[in-house]
């Protein structure tokens, strides 16, 4: 009967470590069940499962790992694995797999710990921990420092919504992002992202500033801050909106687009996603304007928003065609993934007010960012801490991964 050893060896990392350990091990004839090998710091730590055949030295192979190890100034640990073992090892990969994304500024031993407390009081095990993100320099944070850990856990999960209400809870305290998301041949395959504008790819909205110009900027306001709450219907509370900015010139427009400001993370995000082949929207209860400005400079695919009429060089108060409210932006979204011939499953969708939880909830992936606590409830993923490029690190890329640009990290890896 074939025997079965666990072969652990770590030390300072250089390279033709793996080359001269499994070449020991093909000299013995041995088959490999798992392996797997990190470096932190220039220090390797590198586990292989080897099974040999019957007939096999299992001393000699022992010896010569050991003394080729010891050769290249590293220590070897082997101990043996009884087949038993090994089957429970085999059965345990049918298992659900789920990803746990940690996002914060920077990443301290307290939000690991209390993440894997989260993680074994509901029963599953934890199979790797990765950083996503680029590497952090000592002392001060550089300005829009970004840090991500995935958590790669498995096992039976019998209750997913009490295990996301933990996670939340640690969420809060610590002042972190958590999301969960089962581990599904989408994640990394998703191939479009539709975006609210205002407040998400922008850091304003829009006719709280055209209202300022126009005199009326507290009453609009008011009206805005409860609709986005979900206090009053979109469509209705959008047509009072606009009928106060009536006579407001338009040159002003122009002067309010050429002054907004991209929301962190966009412009890097945004590059990396048509680098990597993803079609990007605008699904806006704005107005169109101001989302093709967007369109322009960020060179985003497809753009629907509200038309606000303008006649002899002033806003008129009415906006023409279709308004588009939450249902507007969630049947859009349906139509844009079946032009596109994909499935919904593929669709990302992101927004912070309570029109966008219709498009959130039918896309595969639905993020609240920076949004209305309303909002940051209702949506499956939510993001506050860091910038909207985090939304790469729910795809599963790493900083290596991705297209290098404004805020992006350097020394990644």
């Amino acid at each position: 009967m074939s025997q079965i050893l666990l072969i652990t060896i770590s030390g300072e990392d250089h390279p033709g470590v793996t080359a001269r350990i499994t070449g020991i091990l093909a000299g013995h004839g041995v088959n490999i069940l798992d392996i797997g090998q990190a470096v932190i710091h220039a220090t390797l730590s590198m586990g292989v499962l080897a099974e040999l055949p019957e007939h096999c030295p299992h001393d000699q192979v022992i010896a010569d790992v050991r003394a080729c190890a010891a050769d290249q100034g590293m220590r070897a640990r082997i101990a043996e694995v009884s087949n038993e073992s090994y089957g429970e090892w085999v059965d345990a990969q049918g298992r659900a797999r789920y990803i746990i994304t940690l996002l914060a500024r920077k990443i301290t031993a307290d939000q690991l710990a209390r993440v894997s407390e989260v993680v074994s009081a509901h029963g599953l095990n934890i199979d790797g921990i990765n950083r996503l993100s680029g590497r952090i320099p000592l002392g001060e944070l550089p300005a829009f420092s970004k840090a991500c850990v995935e958590f790669s856990v498995r096992g039976p999960l019998s209750d997913s919504s009490t295990f996301r209400r933990d996670l939340l809870e640690v969420a809060g305290a610590l002042e972190v992002d958590l999301a969960f998301q089962q581990d599904s041949v989408f994640r990394r395959n998703r191939r479009l992202v539709a975006f609210d504008m205002d407040s998400t790819l922008i850091e304003a909205e829009v006719i709280d500033e055209l209202a300022a110009r126009a005199g009326v900027g507290e009453q609009v306001s008011t009206i805005t801050e409860r609709a986005m709450r979900g206090e009053l219907d979109f469509a209705e509370s959008f047509r009072e909106r606009v009928a106060l900015l009536k006579g407001l010139e338009e040159n002003v427009l122009a002067e309010i687009a050429s002054q907004l400001k991209i929301t962190e993370g966009a412009e890097h995000l945004i590059g990396t996603l048509r680098t990597l082949g993803y079609k990007t929207a605008i699904l806006s209860g704005g107005f169109t304007y101001f989302a093709h400005f967007l369109q322009q400079r960020l060179g985003m695919d497809y753009v629907y928003a509200n038309d606000l009429d303008i006649e002899d060089g002033r806003v008129t108060g009415k906006v023409t065609g279709t308004i588009v409210d939450g249902q507007r932006k969630a049947q859009l979204l349906r139509q844009l993934a079946d032009d596109e011939g994909i499935d919904l499953q593929q669709v990302i969708a992101v927004g912070d007010g309570a029109n966008d939880l219709p498009m959130l909830s039918t896309a595969g992936l639905g993020i609240a960012f920076r949004a209305k606590p309303l909002v940051k409830q209702s949506a499956e993923q939510s993001i506050s801490t860091l910038g909207l490029d985090a939304i790469l690190y729910l795809l599963g890329f790493s900083d290596r991964d991705q297209q290098p640009g404004e805020h992006s990290p350097s020394g990644a890896g």
